[in-house]
């Protein structure tokens, strides 16, 4: 598998307080597994790598949010340095919901964004191998 290119658009997340039933619904749906992602189970979080069938690897993953947070779905643009992005969507006219430039090992860096509309999406940076 190679890795996409800075600009692309390269993940995808459902936040969900059901992640069972969404793993259930789009697993039926469009026959996607699902598998516990490692990094983020040993830091206590439920988050679940999606794989479409015939895949080399996962393109998005289901989020367990326990009800802190509202049900949505975000795409996510691979960027060289979310930090500078974060600077230069504000420059033009969007802004900052919350940057994670530290999650921990293995977790990639990343930044939820509003583009000058409010349409919130995310930017990240792979962790480094």
């Amino acid at each position: 598998m190679t890795n996409p290119a800075p600009g692309t658009l390269a993940w995808f997340e459902v936040a969900t307080s059901d992640p069972d039933g969404a793993a259930k619904f789009y697993g039926s749906l469009f026959d996607w597994t699902f598998e516990a992602d490692g990094p983020a189970a040993s830091g206590g979080m439920d988050y679940r790598n999606i794989t479409a069938s015939g895949a080399e690897g996962p393109m998005g993953g289901i989020f367990g949010t326990g009800g802190q947070v509202p049900d949505h779905a975000v795409f996510y643009i691979l960027v060289a340095d979310v930090e500078a992005t974060c600077a230069d969507a504000e420059q033009l006219g969007g802004s900052v919901v919350s940057k994670h430039l530290d999650p921990g090992p293995g977790a990639p860096t990343f930044a939820y964004l509003r583009d000058p509309s409010g349409n919130q999406f995310g930017v990240f940076t792979p962790p480094v191998a």
